[in-house]
């Protein structure tokens, strides 16, 4: 026992003093000279301020004539995607060049946020796609029974605790729960529609949650072109008219060690079993 404790608090201690020697030696690295400014956006889209800040900082720099958007995630929370897609389309006004480039894996969020880019780079193997939206809730109430848990609700109306663990879901509140993820989706396609100059009736083909390929992505006209991230700084310096190679101004972000266990937890899959329960939200994920 001493010694599994022993190896837990040295994981613990290894961890912290990487997470904190790596802000002290890396810090944030800048090349001022850049044109061209690179955001990564990665893992599970929980919050939009980091990516918010960097992406309106950027906006505001006249040095700064296109930003890249690195995207390697499967999606998360609805407002963060649309507050980061938000934020592209005022650089975008701004007139700056926004391109994205798909990573891994870019799927349902992490495509909301690719697709007010003016162009979409992807690897034919990148996972995208998943247009949907999931709200999902565990039912605790057998559980509940066996440990002698009993809720004790008080509220200011019927809806007011629908989707409590404790109970299961009644029709009407399906009813009205399927309204809200309706709506959702709807903006989701709606998204989809305006930014990439298709029809809603089009989008509407593939928008019923399913993962695609970049290559069909390409077909479905959601990318523009094949390329990984050295292909869209080519691109993207050819089109603001850099002769040669494009330096790069890229901010390196300092996760917290907290932010980054919880990354770790819910990127393994136990986002399904354990963050529904503990925070119902509606999601623009794609977690199978």
């Amino acid at each position: 026992m001493k010694t599994l404790f022993k190896w837990t608090l040295g994981i613990f201690a290894f961890f912290f003093a990487a997470s904190f020697m790596g802000g002290l030696m890396e810090g944030r690295w800048k090349n001022t000279d850049s044109e061209i400014a690179l955001v990564h956006v990665n893992g599970l889209l929980m919050d939009s301020s980091g990516t918010v800040r960097q992406l309106s900082k950027y906006r505001r720099d006249p040095k700064i004539k296109g930003i890249i958007v690195r995207i390697d995630s499967p999606g998360g929370s609805v407002g963060p995607s649309q507050e980061i897609y938000d934020e592209i389309h005022k650089l975008k006004e701004a007139k700056k060049i926004v391109y994205a480039s798909l990573g891994s894996v870019a799927a349902s969020g992490g495509y909301y946020i690719a697709c007010a880019a003016d162009y979409i780079l992807a690897n034919p193997g990148t996972l995208t796609g998943s247009i949907g939206v999931i709200m999902a809730f565990n039912n605790l109430e057998e559980l509940a029974k066996k440990i002698g848990v009993a809720p004790a609700v008080i509220k200011s109306g019927e809806f007011k605790d629908s989707g409590s663990p404790l109970r299961p879901i009644e029709p009407k509140e399906r009813k009205l729960l399927q309204k809200v993820v309706d709506d959702v989706h709807e903006q989701f396609v709606q998204a989809v529609s305006s930014s990439r100059n298709l029809s809603e009736k089009d989008v509407r083909l593939f928008a019923d949650g399913r993962i695609m390929t970049g290559r069909q992505a390409l077909e479905f006209k959601l990318i523009d072109e094949f390329g990984g991230l050295e292909r869209t700084i080519e691109v993207m310096g050819q089109k603001i008219g850099i002769v040669g190679y494009p330096s790069i101004l890229e901010e390196k972000e300092e996760v917290p060690f907290i932010d980054w266990l919880v990354q770790s937890i819910a990127s393994k899959g136990y986002s399904q079993s354990i963050l529904p329960t503990l925070v119902p939200r509606l999601q623009y994920l794609w977690n199978p």
